[in-house]
């Protein structure tokens, strides 16, 4: 195997490590993101996206490379000329495999490369959301504890307000009560004053006959008394 595809194969090995790390389930994405959040990521996040893409076009170069070697022993000539020459069977084969083998290598490199970002990204989101989450959880947790304030409020000021309605209920059946008692006494006081009018009225009556009578009385005196001195004469 070449240096460079040595490098490429140590590559795919470290890029396996590093996938089955971040995908270690009793890690968190909290913890994923601290991790992420360190002073080293910050200082190399200006160049990540120029390695990411170069490394990007380096393993597709590469993947290329090993697709046409394939090609090229797997095509009808070199099998003819090992079919002539035992010699050179055994060398098309052998470049073949390690062909193949480089393209294997090569495409997974791509491809756990890709991962790996996709992996990594999908992480920070998930510590956002699960940060957001937490502070919509505080803000709920607070409305919730806010409504059931407001509805306590609202059921003591409902108790207070059945509480003055019982009380004036009460003033006004007092006041009721008090209204009927004076109305029976205005009636009663009414009624005597009806009395006593007709009293008045009946003594009024009487000190009229006995007026009369009197004056009756008073002329029959006059008519007797000139009588009797009309006889004393």
């Amino acid at each position: 195997m070449t240096l460079q595809w040595t490098a490429v194969a140590f590559f795919l090995y470290g890029e396996i490590a590093v996938n089955l790390i971040l995908c270690i389930p009793f890690i968190s994405a909290r913890r994923w993101r601290l991790v992420f959040s360190w002073r080293i990521w910050n200082w190399l996040s200006p160049y990540w996206n120029k390695c990411f893409f170069t490394m990007i076009m380096v393993l597709i170069v590469l993947f290329l490379d090993a697709f046409r070697e394939v090609q090229k022993y797997s095509g009808p000539e070199p099998m003819q000329d090992a079919k002539v020459n035992p010699n050179v069977y055994d060398h098309v084969h052998m470049k073949l495999f390690r062909a193949q083998r480089n393209l294997y290598i090569s495409g997974f490199s791509l491809f756990l490369w890709l991962i790996m970002r996709r992996v990594v990204t999908l992480l920070n989101q998930v510590a956002v959301t699960l940060e957001n989450s937490a502070g919509l959880q505080a803000q709920m947790d607070s409305a919730v504890k806010a409504a059931k304030q407001h509805q306590e409020d609202n059921l003591m000021l409902k108790q207070a307000l059945l509480d003055d309605e019982k009380a004036m209920s009460s003033k006004n059946q007092q006041l009721k009560l008090e209204v009927e008692k004076l109305a029976g006494q205005l009636r009663a006081a009414e009624a005597a004053v009806h009395k006593s009018h007709a009293e008045v009225d009946a003594m009024k009556r009487q000190a009229k006959g006995l007026a009369q009578e009197y004056d009756r009385l008073l002329r029959e005196h006059n008519q007797l008394q000139s009588a009797e001195d009309k006889k004393d004469q």
